[in-house]
């Protein structure tokens, strides 16, 4: 394959369509999963909800063989209301209370059993079983709520009465309320939050245009991004570095001897929290000085990709908006994913449990539709995202591979999505299922070691954490391959496999410059995402500096730093997936052609610069006079 001529744009026709019905096939079973759910009455029982005895509440209902008080006509009780809703067992998914369908939910506390009979008759909502009148609550307790009944409302769209006051599903988190109920500190963190939510949300605004702000900065000047993101990084580590120890400085001379006893601790655990983060602040601009100075005289062909990039978004600016779209697609799919799920959890027939109450089983087969569907995230989950790497793959190819930028298609995204739809979709469909096969052994892999965490000894802890750690880089490594493969068939219209040989080929012959894209590129990208959050996190600690205690801030500076990130990463992930396709698209130009009549290079001028400049480094690298030329002989092959 790899004496095989490429012809880029060419010819296109359909690819794996085996993969592509075995897909369809497969999305056919999800929908036949969420069907059968709909269809056992799963979606009823979920949103109405349902008593003790298979009732479901706000219709007419059938009468079930050897259940009593089955049957029943519901059609003016519309809300699940249970008897004790503090004894629901929220881990095993089984209802320890007897649930029953009722008229209302009661809005008050009702303390004694009179109070429960004068609600029945005020309402006409019973609270009691159904075999028992309101004249008889007085005299038959055991079949009545318990003492007090808790103020409760109905649950939006799932019609089931809620405790206002959710006080007594403390026992379900006991560890957690004794902890908020011991711990002064996060009472304090907690409370930092709240009172600083607007600034919360005002850096997060701020990250979002800062990110906005850096793509545009990418666009126009990228021939000195490096320069200058390196540049701001060190002056917003160095800043964000001595403001901390300026303020451990401050606070650790302020005078304490007009300090309350009270306020002595909390002004101790300040003066702790922040020589903390200054010490974590320090060591972390260390190793970033560090890295960027081994880093710094490998840049030269990442800068010409870099500026070669910035044409691509000022001729392409929709694929800006790629990784929205994509979090739409991702996020409708969970919804109806989670839906199915939640509708899976009430389907099947009814049996009644050890307590004589109806539980939903599904029996036979049909049992292991969970795992079907679990399948389903992940493979569809993956199966969206290659659909936007080849999408970003189709448009840059169109780009590169046209001489004439004045002849590229009007929408060349659009355009990229239409051969996707019509040629590729089964391609598409194989490379995120290699992906499934490898992510669902780590995932098995990761849930045994969480369950036998404190029972394996040391020899099967580290078998286990070897193979999760293994698989994690196989599945790196194929995410890689698999994002170049879409490259290549975006080229030539080939299938995955032949089209992942070639790519892996073309990656091989150029292993220095991936080494060298892949460490500077995105070492430069990350240092883009860095920038980005300690400027959020040092206007934050400005932003937080009227708050003398010091030790509220970390929960706030975490929320926006992460959210900074997150917007960061969602930006720069399409600029570090069109420099990927660059170079794999500059490495094919560069090894099938040389610039003569009838193999002209398709480059731009700045990456044929770069090759001009690495030829000439190459000849004074043969009289001795550049060292580090050495490294960009395997980058052009003599014709």
């Amino acid at each position: 394959s790899s004496k095989r001529e490429w012809k880029p744009l060419e010819d296109r026709s359909c690819t794996d369509i085996p993969w592509l019905l075995l897909f369809v096939v497969f999305c056919v079973g999800m929908g036949f999963i969420c069907g059968f759910s709909v269809a056992t009455g799963a979606a009823a029982r979920l949103v109405s909800g349902y008593d003790s005895y298979g009732n479901i509440c706000g219709q007419k209902n059938a009468k079930l063989e050897a259940i009593p008080n089955s049957g029943m006509d519901h059609t003016h009780r519309k809300y699940v209301f249970f008897l004790d809703p503090c004894k629901l067992d929220l881990i095993n998914q089984k209802i320890k209370s007897v649930a029953l369908c009722v008229a209302a939910c009661p809005r008050e506390e009702l303390k004694t059993l009179g109070d429960v009979q004068k609600f029945a008759e005020m309402n006409g909502s019973a609270l009691c079983s159904y075999h028992i009148k309101p004249s008889e609550y007085t005299k038959s307790p055991d079949f009545c709520p318990k003492l007090p009944v808790p103020a409760s409302a109905p649950i939006p769209f799932f019609h089931r009465c809620a405790p206002v006051n959710i006080s007594c599903y403390a026992k379900f988190a006991e560890a957690l309320i004794t902890f908020v109920s011991d711990n002064s500190v996060l009472h304090r963190l907690i409370s930092g939050v709240m009172t600083s939510k607007e600034i919360i949300l005002g850096l997060c605004l701020l990250s979002l245009v800062l990110s906005m702000i850096l793509m545009v900065i990418i666009r126009y000047i990228s021939r000195v991004l490096v320069w200058i993101l390196t540049i701001l990084v060190i002056l917003g580590s160095l800043g964000g570095t001595g403001v901390l120890w300026w303020l451990y400085a401050k606070q650790r001379r302020s005078p304490k001897e007009k300090v309350l006893p009270e306020q002595l601790q909390i002004a101790e655990d300040s003066l702790r929290a922040l020589l903390i983060y200054a010490i974590s602040a320090t060591v972390f601009t260390v190793i970033l000085f560090l890295i960027m100075l081994v880093m710094r005289k490998r840049v030269a062909l990442t800068i010409a990709l870099f500026h070669v990039a910035g044409k691509v978004f000022i001729h392409l600016p929709l694929l800006v908006f790629q990784p929205f779209w994509t979090f739409f697609a991702l996020v409708l799919f969970w919804a109806y994913w989670i839906m199915t799920l939640l509708f899976l959890g009430t389907t099947g027939s009814a049996v009644p449990n050890d307590q004589g109450f109806v539980e939903f089983r599904v029996s036979g087969p049909l049992q292991y539709m969970w795992w079907y569907h679990v399948v389903g995230l992940i493979w569809i989950s993956e199966f969206i995202l290659a659909c936007q790497q080849m999408t970003v793959a189709g448009a840059v190819v169109t780009y590169y591979f046209t001489r004439d930028k004045r002849n590229l298609p009007f929408t060349p995204i659009l355009a990229s999505v239409n051969r996707l739809i019509r040629y590729h979709l089964g391609t598409v469909a194989k490379g995120s299922f290699i992906i499934t096969l490898v992510k669902i052994p780590r995932m098995i892999l990761m849930y045994i070691h969480s369950q036998l965490k404190g029972k394996e000894n040391a020899c099967a802890r580290c078998m286990l954490k070897s193979c999760i750690c293994c698989l994690w880089c196989l599945e790196k490594c194929l995410n890689y391959l698999n994002q170049n493969a879409y490259t290549a068939t975006a080229i030539n219209s080939t299938n995955f496999c032949t089209s992942a040989k070639d790519a892996f080929v073309i990656l091989v012959e150029n292993a220095l410059r991936v080494a060298a894209i892949n460490t500077v590129g995105d070492f430069m990208l990350f240092l883009g995402k860095v920038l980005i959050v300690c400027s959020t996190g040092l206007a934050g600690i400005m932003l937080l500096n009227y708050q003398q205690d010091y030790t509220v801030w970390v929960l706030p500076l975490i929320i926006v730093c992460l959210f900074a990130f997150l917007v960061a990463h969602c930006f720069l992930s399409i600029y570090e997936m069109v420099v990927d396709v660059l170079f794999l698209c500059f490495a094919i130009d560069t090894k099938y052609n040389d610039g003569s009549p009838g193999r002209e290079f398709y480059m731009d001028k700045v990456l044929m610069e770069f090759v001009e400049n690495s030829r000439k480094a190459m000849k004074e690298a043969g009289k001795g006079g550049v060292a580090d030329a050495r490294e960009l002989k395997p980058m052009l092959r003599k014709r």
